[in-house]
């Protein structure tokens, strides 16, 4: 038994912990039991809607109405010449200015909040989203800051990465004669994809390391994400080879999900289809019936919206529950895999077996009656 003691907290390290490979049955056994004995329809809806906000699960879906114009050449020549005003779009810029980021930080709170409500889902088999978001408000608001320091960083980053290639090749003239510079553009095109894909992969290891070995330490401790990085970092460092192997499977794994999913999203999109198609070209017949031509207006356009609208919600509401079992199953490969390196996990998953009540004492022998006299 290793035992590292880090701050006053200690991680033990069993003699032979969990590798990346070894801890793929307990995940499974674990995803089985909590979805399947028994299958609970609620729990299923519950679980998809964390996943969904936490993060655990990748989905994206889109609506493009085009709606046709036909216009003379009269009235297209006046559309070219006339004065465009653009002056009404200020309003809406500014409005965008302001409501993006905060858009964009409730949206990120809310997938603080849920990834530790999906943590203890996971721990307890159980999904109960209101007890588990009151639970867990301090490290939420820790795990809060720290998204949003790293995606500053992130975008700095990024921008530091592409500027200053941009500005030195620029500053030299490359871009004003491509031509003359072709050798050293395309070298230095190479050289910057390389880079940036270096970049992306460490954002997202960190990214990965931070919900699957920050997030416990802080939901079982409530420190802090850039503490709970520096005791993770200690522990990486002493077991690389256990980690990198742990982030080799995760990535195989996650690449095969992806596959799984887009072929059960190819088949849950064309079941959605047949209703509302089916219902489009009822609406299109009937029309047609009573005399009625169809054209793009202000009532077929709010239909369209509307049916579409709908549409996405059960879209979402569907890929999100064929990807409960991936919402569960890849955190608890994580837990499995930290619990034999993080005693305060490994004793929550595995609690040790109640001892035995000791037996009574034997009573004491019974002295032996005296013998009569004479």
């Amino acid at each position: 038994m290793v035992v590292t003691s880090i701050a006053g907290s200690h991680f033990e390290v069993s003699a032979l912990p969990l590798s990346g490979v070894d801890a793929l049955n307990p995940a499974f056994e674990h995803t089985k039991a909590q979805l399947f004995r028994p299958f609970r329809f609620g729990q299923w809806t519950r679980l998809a809607f964390v996943g969904l906000f936490a993060g655990e699960m990748s989905s994206g879906g889109g609506c493009n109405f085009n709606v046709p114009a036909h216009t003379g050449d009269t009235q297209r020549h006046y559309l070219m010449s006339a004065p465009q005003d653009w002056t009404f779009l200020i309003p809406l810029i500014i409005v965008a200015i302001i409501a993006v980021p905060i858009l964009w930080l409730v949206v990120l709170y809310i997938s603080s909040r849920m990834r530790f409500v999906l943590f203890d889902s996971v721990v307890a088999k159980n999904c109960e989203i209101g007890r588990m978001w009151r639970n867990r408000g301090g490290p939420a608001l820790q795990l809060f800051v720290w998204q949003i320091v790293f995606s500053l960083i992130t975008l700095a980053g990024l921008a530091l990465l592409i500027g200053v290639p941009a500005l030195a090749a620029f500053l030299l003239g490359w871009f004003t004669d491509p031509r003359a510079h072709l050798a050293p553009l395309i070298l230095s095109g190479i050289a910057l994809f390389f880079v940036l894909m270096a970049w992306f992969l460490g954002i997202v290891t960190v990214h990965v390391f931070t919900k699957d070995f920050v997030v416990p330490q802080m939901a079982l401790e409530n420190v802090s994400a850039f503490e709970g990085w520096r005791r993770l970092w200690t522990m990486l460092m002493a077991e690389k080879g256990g980690y990198a192997g742990y982030a080799g499977m995760k990535l195989v794994m996650a690449i095969g999900a992806a596959f799984v999913l887009a072929m059960a999203a190819i088949v849950v999109v064309i079941i959605l289809l047949i209703p509302f198609g089916g219902l489009g070209v009822i609406t299109v017949l009937a029309g047609k019936a009573a005399g009625m031509g169809l054209s793009w207006n202000v009532f077929t356009i709010t239909a369209a919206i509307v049916f579409g609208t709908i549409f996405l919600l059960l879209l979402f509401y569907a890929l999100a529950l064929v990807s409960v079992p991936a919402i569960v199953f890849f955190p608890a490969y994580s837990i499995y895999f930290f619990a034999d390196r993080y005693r305060q996990l490994g004793s929550l998953i595995r609690p040790p077996a109640p001892q035995p009540h000791p037996l009574p004492p034997p009573p004491p022998p019974i002295a032996p009656a005296p013998e009569p006299i004479g």
